[in-house]
């Protein structure tokens, strides 16, 4: 079984029982993990993969072999990667200048949730420009959405002032100028947290179709394993596993996606869980309910 996972508490615990369970185990040196999802998606890459939230909606919304196994690989509040160098705010935000990495990235799709939702923005009153285009073939970014030159990099234009704002998680620039366009943005995102009842996942573990089926002891033994190394990490509180942990979040973050032109169509929850324990022969609440 062949596994990209970032994480090294997750990774190891799986190895274990995967071996345990007779099945040889192979880590794949993939850094950022990102760069696995297409071929996963694809079927010709890893077995078992840590994938963002939306490319995993991607996927099952283009009926694509791949399955939600339950397990938080990162989660993350997202409010504070809204960021500006001049003096603006969240509140000036329309008719001005945006930049994110992809339409499809899963903090883009969290922070525009929470323009429309806590902020009353209208997302296409916003200049829109994205660098890149989704980990999923046929997923196309909306038509009034810009894509940067070829070239150019979403950093670069920030800090030189080609945009107003960037939205920007581990590629933001360590410069002094920069600061969150949301106030207290640490603060805010503990109130919709607190509101909601659940706080934002942006990476999951997937699955491919094939290995469920053909090895479904294994993949089973690697998510217990998974899930009981989470629950013994000073993060378990905040990363959810089990299909009720992750119902939540990820029912949100599909409904951000489908509003926002992400996904041809609506992923619900239950469509996910379905997919999953059919592959693997159980009940769901083998799974975590």
């Amino acid at each position: 079984m062949k596994v990209v996972l970032g994480r090294d508490d997750l990774a190891e615990a799986a190895g274990a029982a995967v071996k345990e369970s007779g099945e040889p185990f192979e880590r794949l040196a993939v850094r950022p993990v990102h760069k696995a999802s297409r071929g996963f998606v694809d079927g010709d890459g890893p077995d078992v993969c840590e994938l963002a939230v939306v490319t995993l909606l991607q996927a099952v919304a283009q009926d694509r072999p791949v399955l939600l196994l339950p397990i938080t690989a990162l989660g993350r509040t997202q409010h504070q990667t809204l960021v500006t160098m001049g003096r603006l705010t969240v509140q000036d935000i329309e008719g001005r200048s945006v930049g994110v990495r992809a339409w499809s990235q899963t903090t883009g799709v969290w922070v525009r949730g929470f323009l429309t939702e806590q902020y009353g923005v209208d997302l296409r009153k916003i200049d829109w420009r994205t660098y890149e285009g989704a980990h999923v073939d046929g997923c196309e970014d909306p038509s009034w959405v810009t894509r940067a030159t070829q070239g150019s990099r979403l950093p670069a234009d920030f800090l030189d002032g080609s945009l107003d704002f960037g939205i920007m998680g581990n590629e933001l620039p360590d410069d002094d100028r920069i600061r969150t366009a949301i106030t207290d943005a640490r603060t805010a995102a503990a109130q919709w947290s607190e509101r909601t009842g659940f706080t934002l996942v942006n990476h999951v573990v997937g699955v491919s179709e094939t290995a469920a089926r053909e090895h479904s002891a294994a993949v089973l033994a690697a998510y217990d394993a998974m899930r009981a190394a989470a629950s013994s990490t000073a993060s378990a509180a905040v990363d959810p596993t089990g299909f009720a942990g992750l119902r939540g979040p990820v029912t949100r973050a599909a409904a951000y996606a489908l509003e926002q032109e992400v996904l041809p169509r609506a992923v619900e929850f239950d469509e996910l869980v379905d997919r999953t324990c059919a592959a693997l022969g159980v009940p769901a609440s083998r799974l975590g309910g």
